[in-house]
């Protein structure tokens, strides 16, 4: 959703978004104005009219912004270490392995743990595929993967 006319962007209270959605700055990785910039941009408004309504500029709400991003990125990947950890199966993917043998290393590991895997070979190399990113390119592994099977069969990917 977009915001384009200033009386619809006025009608946006941060403040209210973030009471509604239970944001708590003590027991977040977010600062209050960095959720507050977030839920404008989440609403659609410009930086240029996030910053007249903080009395800052376009770049520092900009540079807040990027920052709110790193912060999320970087608590996502401190849950899927977490979760990591706890998985009863993981299995490093080297550089240079080819995408088709990724489903029987998953598949070995498993049978070895016991867990179940809900997918068929081909749904795993998508998703293997998928959630690697730019680290596979065509069939290659170009970057060491992760991949952890949660005791559910949940499938995560990680890049070091």
């Amino acid at each position: 959703m977009v915001v384009d006319d200033a009386e619809a962007a006025e009608d946006v209270d941060a403040a209210e978004l973030l009471e509604r959605v239970g944001f708590d700055a003590a027991e977040s990785v977010l600062t209050e104005r960095q959720a507050e910039v977030l839920a404008l941009r989440e609403r659609g408004l410009r930086q240029a009219d996030i910053a007249e309504r903080l009395g800052t500029s376009r770049a520092n709400v900009s540079s807040v912004e990027a920052s709110a991003r790193d912060n999320v990125e970087h608590a996502k990947e401190t849950v899927a270490f977490a979760e990591a950890l706890s998985s009863p199966v993981r299995i490093e993917i080297p550089v240079g392995t080819d995408l088709y043998d990724a489903p029987k290393r998953v598949y070995d590991a498993c049978d070895e743990a016991g867990v179940k895997v809900n997918q068929t070979a081909p749904d795993l190399m998508k998703t293997i595929g998928d959630r690697a990113g730019n680290a596979v390119h065509g069939r290659e592994v170009r970057e060491r993967l992760f991949v952890s099977v949660g005791a559910n069969g949940t499938i995560r990917v990680r890049r070091p």
